[in-house]
């Protein structure tokens, strides 16, 4: 009898793929005599290779070396050779549609995600917007996989064991942490503009967090000219910042430090769920997209968003879209103060549980 190996499929966006994480996790502790393999762009590799003796990764370069049919024709010779058992596609878009396909004509057991693209829209909609709550795509990915017959409860704490990563295999300019220090991490950049704080506000937040926190250690996260030019900056002008992106070179670094963070301040964004994998609780700031849209981070709770009321909000699922109004009032009408005010809350809470979990013990 063949064994039982299941194909995950996943390409899109970082923060994406990261919310495949706990559904994987999940499903390897459930099942630990099923073989499981993440498809997935090369950066996910972080993400799956320690993650369970049962998870292993395949990476696929969809836009370059398996662009096109002709390309993934390629790619699906390439994983019938894994005798693959049963097919979950986590993102059902055309070229993952098209690999269905191939696979159905072969009578694989296929099962592809329901994104709920009906509520979406009228989540989005500027008129009769019904604001609701959407599931999660933890939720959707593990329906797909009970429609395959593997039913799933999630339960997943980080990628990490309960200490974090390893700091050691940081530079020694960032670590090792002392007692008394909180490290906050803070991620002001998303890929639209309706998903970003503006810079001379972020800056205030900087300012106050130093202010409120005088024992704090404020690690910037994120990467390009923008991010760069804006993060040295910073630095500059307080000393207690640090530019991560340069002093680390690899995702998996990054992670390695998050997870020894006490809050990450991120948007709707990568960061957020990168901070979520690694169990780190993340205050995150919300304009132009909505948490009801099912985006969080894998076990943030609803009190530690922030984010206003506006009757156009949200206009975007993913904040693509250009603003309504034009002035993005979603994000600039948000006071640095409430900000800060939300970040205090949550370090505060977390002490508490921290300190209420070590008088049990």
């Amino acid at each position: 009898m063949k064994k039982e190996h299941i194909l995950i499929m996943r390409f899109s966006s970082l923060g994406d793929v990261a919310m495949t994480v706990p559904v994987v996790y999940s499903l390897a502790k459930a099942y630990p005599d099923v073989r499981i393999t993440v498809l997935s762009k090369g950066y996910a590799r972080a993400f799956f290779e320690d993650l369970a003796p049962n998870v292993s990764f395949m990476e696929a370069d969809v836009k370059h070396e398996y662009h096109g049919i002709r390309g993934l024709n390629a790619l699906y010779r390439r994983l019938t050779a894994k005798n693959f058992t049963a097919i979950a596609d986590f993102h059902d878009v055309l070229r993952s549609e098209y690999l269905r396909m191939r696979f159905n004509v072969e009578r694989y057991r296929v099962a592809h995600i329901d994104k709920h693209r009906r509520l979406r829209k009228q989540l989005t909609a500027q008129h009769h917007k019904r604001l609701e709550q959407l599931p999660t795509p933890f939720k959707n990915y593990a329906d797909t996989l009970a429609r395959l017959g593997y039913p799933v409860t999630l339960g997943f704490r980080s990628i990490f064991p309960e200490e974090g990563g390893n700091l050691n295999l940081l530079p020694a300019v960032i670590g090792p942490k002392k007692n008394y220090e909180q490290w906050i991490g803070i991620a002001p950049f998303a890929a639209h503009q309706g998903k970003v704080y503006p810079e001379r506000l972020m800056r205030q937040v900087i300012g106050m967090v130093v202010g409120r926190f005088p024992s704090a250690r404020l690690f910037l996260f994120g990467r390009g000219q923008e991010e760069e030019r804006t993060f040295d900056k910073w630095c500059a002008e307080e000393p207690r910042c640090v530019n991560v992106s340069r002093h680390l070179e690899a995702m998996q670094q990054e992670l390695i430090l998050m997870s020894h963070l006490d809050l990450m301040l991120s948007m709707d964004s990568a960061n957020m769920h990168l901070a979520s994998i690694v169990g780190t609780p993340v205050v995150s700031v919300w304009g132009a997209t909505h948490p009801a849209a099912g985006f969080m981070g894998w076990n943030q709770a609803a009190d530690r968003a922030v984010q206003i009321d506006l009757p156009c909000r949200p206009c975007s699922i993913y904040g693509n879209k250009p603003c309504l109004r034009g002035d993005y009032a979603c994000m600039k009408n948000i006071p640095p103060e409430q900000i800060v005010e939300r970040m205090a809350f949550v370090l505060a809470k977390t002490r508490a549980s921290e300190k209420a979990l070590r008088e049990r013990e």
